[in-house]
C-alpha cells in the first residue's frame, strides 16, 4: 500500500474520530413524562397537586450544554396543559417555548413531544406550567444544564449538587384561585413557603467538603432571603452566567430567578439551619431545611440566622454587586466578556411601565396601559400561517406615548433580527415586580429608585454586568436592560409575578426578518398542535 493512500486513510480515520467526539458532545436524552393530580399535604392539610411521574415537585432534568431533549409529555389532566422551559434560550425555535402565544395547549388525555437543545448554555434553570395558573399546584422543577468536559468551570468541581426549589405556596386549590383572579380580585397572601415541596428537608454533606447549592423562586408572588446558619454562600453562576465569586451571608433571589453558591463544611460536625424568608411583605413567612453534616451526632439548634434589614436599600446595592466574570469560559472556549455589549449603541429604547387598573371594574393588570389577553390562536401560529386579526401590533407602544386610558388587547411589539434595545423597567408602584423574557438572556445595566430618564445612562454597569433572564424591579423604582436580538421568533416579556401575569402583565415580542432562512429559524415541527383559527393547516 502506498504511502499517499496510507496518508488519506489516517487522514479520514482522524476525521471520524473528530467526528464521532463532536457528535457525542450533542448527544440525544428522551424522556416521558406523565403529568397527573394527586393528593399531597405540603403545609400538613390534604390538597390537590400537580405530578409530574407521580413527582413534587417534578423531576430534575439534569442535561448538558449541547444536548438535544425529547421530551414527551402525556397530559392525565381534565384540562389543557403546557410546560415552558424558564431561561432556556430556544435557539431559533420559539415553536418549543410552551407559552400560549407560541403553542396550543396539550389537551386532556393527550400529548406532545417537544425537541429542543440546549445550545451554547450552562447553568441553572427550572421548568413550570404556563396555563391555566396551574402552577399554583405545582407541575414545576428544576432543569440543570452542566459544562461540557472539555470545557473547564472557573472553580473546582464540587463534591455534590443539591436543587433547592423555594417558593411561597397556597392551600387552596389553583381553579378556586383562578376563579378569583377572574372575578376581579386579588389574591390573599399566601400560606406558606416550601422548599421542594416541604416544610423540612434534610441536606447531607462530608465536613471539609464544598458543596453547590442551586436556588430558584418558583413562587407565585414573593421575594426570598436565603442564608445557612454558620456558612458563606460563594456566588458562583447566575442563570448562565459565571460570577465574580463574591462570598455572602445570605442573598436575594426574586421570583422567577435561579442561583447558584458553593458552600464548604468547614464548621464543627452539627447540624445548621438553612433558612429561606419572603422579603418586602407586611407578614413574613419563613422555610426552614438542614445541612446535616455526615459525622454529625447534635441536632441544628440556636437562632435561626436573620435576614437582613434595610430591605430596599440593601438589596439593590447587593444586586449592584453580582458581576460577570469576564476571564471564564462559559458554555464555548471563549471569554464571557468578548461580545461588548456597553460599546453598541441601542436601536431604539422602551419604557415599560406597570400598573394595576380597574377595567370593566375588574382588576387587571398592564403594561403602558395595556392588559393582555389571550388568543384562542397561537401568535406564533397566526404569523406563520398569515392569519389577521389575532394580535395588535406596538400598541403598548403607542399607548405609552397618548397616554390613553388602560384597555386590553392581544399585544405586540414589532422588532427586526439583530436589533439592540434598551428596555426600562418602570415602576410606579409600592410592590416587588419580577419581569422575564423567554428565548434570550439580557443584560441588566442598572437600578434606581424613582423615575427612570435618559440621563440615568450615566448610572450603567456598562462593563461586566450580569446577563440573566429575569430582572426584578423594586418599588418606585425602575430597572434597565440591554437585549441584542439574536433569536427570531415570537417570544413571551411577562411578570414572572404569576397573578399579574395571568390579569394582563405581559406581551409578546416579535423578532421579526422577512426572509425565511433556516439559519435564523426552524420550521413549524410536523408535530404541531393546532388550535383555534390554525385548524386545517398543514404543518
Amino acid at each position: 500500500m502506498g504511502r499517499k493512500v496510507l496518508l488519506h486513510l489516517s487522514f479520514v480515520v482522524f476525521a471520524l474520530v473528530c467526528v464521532s467526539l463532536v457528535n457525542a458532545e450533542d448527544a440525544y436524552k428522551y424522556f416521558t413524562w406523565t403529568v397527573t393530580y394527586g393528593t399531597l399535604s405540603p403545609l400538613g392539610s390534604p390538597q390537590q397537586v400537580i405530578l409530574i411521574n407521580g413527582q413534587f415537585p417534578g423531576p430534575t432534568l439534569n442535561t448538558v450544554t449541547n444536548d438535544n431533549i425529547i421530551l414527551n409529555l402525556v397530559n392525565k389532566l381534565d384540562e389543557p396543559f403546557l410546560l415552558t422551559w424558564n431561561g432556556i434560550k430556544q435557539r431559533k425555535n420559539s415553536w418549543q417555548d410552551g407559552v400560549l402565544g407560541t403553542n396550543c395547549p396539550i389537551p386532556p388525555n393527550s400529548n406532545y413531544t417537544y425537541k429542543f437543545q440546549t445550545k451554547d448554555q450552562i447553568g441553572t434553570y427550572t421548568y413550570f406550567p404556563s396555563t391555566q395558573f396551574h402552577k399554583a399546584a405545582g407541575g414545576f422543577g428544576a432543569l440543570n444544564v452542566y459544562h461540557r468536559s472539555v470545557i473547564p468551570i472557573p472553580y473546582p468541581n464540587p463534591d455534590g449538587d443539591f436543587s433547592l426549589l423555594i417558593g411561597d405556596w397556597y392551600k387552596t386549590n389553583h381553579k378556586a384561585l383562578r376563579q378569583s383572579l377572574d372575578s376581579g380580585r386579588s389574591l390573599a397572601f399566601p400560606d406558606g413557603l416550601l422548599i421542594n415541596g416541604q416544610t423540612r428537608t434534610t441536606y447531607t454533606g462530608d465536613q471539609g467538603k464544598t458543596y453547590m447549592f442551586r436556588i430558584s423562586n418558583v413562587g407565585l408572588s414573593t421575594t426570598f432571603n436565603f442564608r445557612i446558619q454558620g456558612h458563606a454562600l460563594k456566588l458562583v453562576e447566575v442563570e448562565g452566567s459565571h460570577t465574580i465569586q463574591n462570598s455572602y451571608d445570605s442573598i436575594d433571589v426574586h421570583v422567577g430567578q435561579s442561583i447558584a453558591v458553593l458552600v464548604t463544611l468547614n464548621q464543627p460536625p452539627k447540624d445548621y439551619y438553612i433558612v429561606a424568608s419572603t422579603r418586602f411583605t407586611r407578614r413574613v413567612l419563613t422555610a426552614t431545611a438542614v445541612l446535616h453534616y455526615s459525622n454529625s451526632n447534635s441536632p441544628a439548634s440556636g437562632a435561626l440566622p436573620a435576614a437582613p434589614v434595610g430591605q430596599l436599600v440593601w438589596s439593590m446595592k447587593q444586586a449592584r454587586t453580582f458581576r460577570w466574570n469576564l476571564t471564564a469560559n462559559a458554555a464555548r472556549p471563549n471569554p464571557q466578556g468578548s461580545f461588548h455589549y456597553g460599546k453598541i449603541t441601542p436601536t431604539k429604547t422602551i419604557v415599560l411601565a406597570n400598573s394595576a387598573p380597574l377595567i370593566n371594574g375588574k382588576l387587571r393588570y398592564a403594561v403602558n396601559g395595556i392588559s393582555y389577553v389571550n388568543s384562542d390562536t397561537p401568535l406564533k401560529l397566526a404569523d406563520y400561517f398569515n392569519i389577521p386579526g389575532i394580535f395588535t401590533v406596538d400598541s403598548i407602544i403607542q399607548n405609552l406615548r397618548s397616554n390613553g386610558p388602560a384597555s386590553v388587547a392581544t399585544s405586540v411589539v414589532s422588532t427586526s433580527l439583530h436589533d439592540f434595545l434598551e428596555v426600562v423597567f418602570q415602576n410606579n408602584e409600592n410592590t416587588m415586580q419580577s419581569w422575564h423574557l423567554d428565548g434570550y438572556d439580557f443584560w441588566v445595566v442598572g437600578y434606581g429608585s424613582g423615575q427612570w430618564t435618559p440621563d440615568k445612562k450615566g448610572t450603567y454597569n456598562l462593563v461586566d454586568t450580569l446577563t440573566r433572564h429575569t430582572a426584578q424591579v423594586y418599588p418606585r423604582s425602575w430597572t434597565a436592560i440591554l437585549v441584542s436580538l439574536d433569536n427570531q421568533g415570537m417570544w413571551n416579556m411577562r411578570s414572572a409575578i404569576w397573578e399579574r401575569q395571568y390579569l394582563g402583565q405581559q406581551f409578546y415580542l416579535r423578532v421579526w426578518n422577512a426572509q425565511h432562512n433556516l439559519a435564523n429559524e426552524y420550521d413549524i415541527p410536523t408535530n404541531a398542535l393546532l388550535c383555534g383559527k390554525a385548524l386545517g393547516h398543514h404543518p
